[in-house]
């Protein structure tokens, strides 16, 4: 909750969800159910009302396969 606006995130059945670090890029791999949260995830990020700053933190075990990168997702109202 954030200014009394609550973000509802869900996870899929079943998502996967790896982030890697190859030095001059990320790589995102994800199953279907992955892709999906990850997409329900930005969406409630960019819903009407939801602050600058906001923001989400995935990381190994909270939500990414074991291996990966920690990854934040954040909206920026900045133009």
């Amino acid at each position: 909750m954030t200014d009394g606006v609550t973000r509802v995130f869900t996870w899929e059945e079943g998502a996967r969800i790896e982030v890697r670090n190859l030095g001059g890029e990320i790589v995102i791999e994800a199953n279907a159910a992955g892709l999906k949260t990850l997409a329900g995830h930005f969406l409630a990020l960019a819903e009407e009302g939801t602050p600058d700053g906001a923001h989400l933190h995935l990381e190994e075990h909270n939500g990414l396969e074991a291996g990966s990168v920690g990854l934040v997702l954040e909206r920026s109202n900045d133009e």
